[in-house]
């Protein structure tokens, strides 16, 4: 086989891998919807979504003004978050870079229990607004703390890394600090907070979140085969006539602003950006292309079906989702790490 055709299948194939997570995507948002307390037959769902005046007052409430802003927060959330995750272990070029582990989600948490101690969520509707924008500032402060920390004469990407697990112990030391001196209720507000739920997500919040989804992916793509000639290191990068740390720079903006957008609504939720960019790098390599919205479908792929598993574990209840991540995730991740070892990918 020639080589241009071998090129053409193997780019075939990705396409083909990209359009089947898309189809998942799909499925699992509409089993999402269908889901919870309620049971809703899945062709009532497509109804109500597809003819929303020809579908019954209930169903109607509960699939618009209910579910499906949640199940595409779910999606959002989780191919925000896949993609930071992708392009923080792009720019490290670290396996073990997310905004879990570099402490912008630990950032977040302590910024929303900085607003909720403080009794700003018991001013009606003042969570709307106030908490999470609290969350975003401090998530983004951890980013520009990693930032100029990278800035620095001599400073590694394994510093950076360091850094930021630096900040996640600092940001989860000053979160039990503020736990420590809540009161009951203000505790209790912290910890479901600090869990993840999507149950507050709303319209306005969902605009924002996917606005800032739909803005930063393209800006990112734009230095696709850059990146991906990143991941041959430095030296081989700066041969290619790329400007290595102007790169590295305007990626980290964009993952911030991603990351925190991501996780200032929904709280802190794990393993989705851990894991999301290694599912993808499974099945389409590095080349950012493909890794890139590879790791948002995967990513969202995740967070939509945690968002199932959370309505099925306990009938009739809601479980948090971040709790659900977490079990999906430790698994999922060490299966991964034990089939690479073994040479499946």
């Amino acid at each position: 086989m020639k080589a241009d055709e071998l090129y053409r299948k193997i780019t075939w194939r990705k396409y083909v891998l990209l359009l089947s997570f898309a189809v998942t995507c799909i499925i699992t948002l509409i089993i999402d919807i269908s889901t919870g307390p309620a049971q809703l037959p899945i062709l009532e769902v497509f109804k109500a979504i597809i003819s929303p005046g020809q579908s019954d007052p209930t169903t109607h409430v509960i699939v618009w003004i209910i579910r499906l802003p949640m199940a595409l927060m779910a999606i959002s959330v989780g191919a925000s978050l896949a993609i930071a995750g992708a392009e923080m272990q792009t720019i490290l070029d670290n396996p073990l870079a997310s905004p879990y582990t570099l402490g912008v989600s630990s950032a977040a948490g302590f910024g929303a229990a900085l607003a909720l101690v403080l009794g700003v969520g018991i001013i009606p509707n003042a969570e709307t607004f106030l908490i999470p924008l609290n969350a975003f500032f401090f998530s983004m402060l951890a980013c520009l703390l990693i930032f100029f920390i990278s800035k620095m004469k001599g400073v590694s990407t394994e510093t950076m890394v360091l850094a930021g697990i630096a900040l996640l112990f600092m940001f989860n030391s000053l979160l039990a600090l503020l736990q420590y001196l809540a009161s009951e209720d203000e505790l209790q507000a912290v910890v479901f907070w600090l869990f993840g739920s999507l149950l507050k997500a709303t319209w306005p919040k969902l605009g924002i979140a996917t606005s800032v989804l739909l803005i930063t992916t393209p800006l990112l793509l734009r230095d696709a085969w850059k990146l991906t000639a990143l991941r041959l290191g430095d030296e081989k990068a700066k041969s290619l006539g790329i400007n290595v740390e102007r790169l590295r720079l305007k990626a980290f903006v964009w993952i911030s602003v991603l990351a925190a957008a991501a996780v200032c609504f929904v709280g802190t939720i794990g393993f989705i950006g851990l894991v999301g960019p290694h599912i993808a790098r499974m099945f389409v390599g590095e080349d950012q292309r493909f890794f890139l919205p590879m790791s948002a479908f995967a990513g969202a792929a995740l967070l939509s079906a945690a968002s199932i598993g959370s309505k099925v574990i306990i009938p009739g209840a809601i479980f948090p989702i971040g709790i659900v991540t977490s079990f999906i995730g430790v698994p999922f991740f060490l299966a991964l790490i034990l089939l690479k070892r073994r040479g499946f990918w």
